[in-house]
């Protein structure tokens, strides 16, 4: 199965450009987070990410003198855009995260593969697969795929805290599962945060999120109440609340969409 993945993998384009460019370059490089996810659960990939155990500006130097076109505006956090053949993928370089506020956070680069996979915020986008085949999941990710289970990494509270886009997150990933299987104690944890996402998340933030979560095998499943069957959930009646408040078109427009499902 996993050598599987590699397979399904390598046959899109640029992605063995891309690996045996960095192998070249003796630089350890890993496939991460949702196209593993979402090879596991058979959906279709869109994006190929990577991570590569190496500092930011060793990186910059051996893609330069390699004439590779990247974009490094994310460059602080170690990540980048790199081209191979006309498409584009994100690399990112092994960090920790600390001091987190929203999307701002501070970084320290780090060789640990477990530690990077820390600032992750699901256990089923912390998986790693090395070139060889082997799958990295040092949080039990593959268990919660298979009990159709969304788990934040650490301390519940600390990581919505941290970047409250994480709930709308949470939500999008409920629809990746056929069936509602939400933790008992996460109920009450997320509902208490929702009232005051408006304060954290901009509304085009919120749209961007509610679209990808349309896009999921099972949408119903991040619209719908918790328990109540063909009711909207808390974070939906929310979201639409505001949106009308502050005459929101395009988040009209997109809850529109959302309405068809009830």
């Amino acid at each position: 199965m996993k050598q599987n993945l590699i397979q399904t993998f390598t046959q899109k384009k640029g992605v063995k450009e891309i690996i045996d460019f960095f192998y070249e370059q003796k630089i350890e490089i890993r496939f991460v987070g949702g196209c593993i996810r979402d090879a596991l659960l058979k959906k279709p990939i869109e994006d190929i990410d990577f991570a590569v155990k190496s500092h930011p500006e060793k990186v910059i130097n051996i893609l330069q003198s390699s004439n590779i076109k990247f974009d490094d505006y994310a460059k602080k956090y170690g990540s980048f855009i790199i081209w191979f053949e006309e498409k584009k993928f994100q690399v990112t370089c092994l960090r920790q995260d600390f001091n987190q506020k929203g999307r701002d956070t501070n970084i320290r680069f780090t060789d640990s593969w477990k530690k990077d996979a820390l600032r992750r915020d699901f256990t089923i986008n912390a998986l790693y697969l090395s070139l060889t085949g082997n799958l990295y999941d040092y949080f039990s990710g593959l268990e919660d795929l298979s009990n159709q289970q969304v788990k934040f990494i650490g301390d519940i509270d600390k990581r919505i805290t941290e970047d409250y886009l994480r709930i709308f997150r949470y939500f999008r990933f409920l629809g990746c599962f056929e069936e509602l299987n939400v933790l008992s104690d996460y109920e009450k944890i997320i509902l208490k945060y929702i009232p005051s996402l408006n304060k954290f998340v901009s509304n085009e933030a919120m749209r961007i999120e509610l679209l990808k979560m349309l896009k999921n095998h099972f949408p119903i499943n991040s619209f719908q109440d918790f328990i109540i069957k063909n009711e909207k959930n808390n974070l939906i009646k929310q979201v639409n609340n505001w949106w009308l408040e502050d005459n929101y078109v395009l988040g009209i427009k997109c809850m529109k969409r959302i309405n068809n499902f009830f």
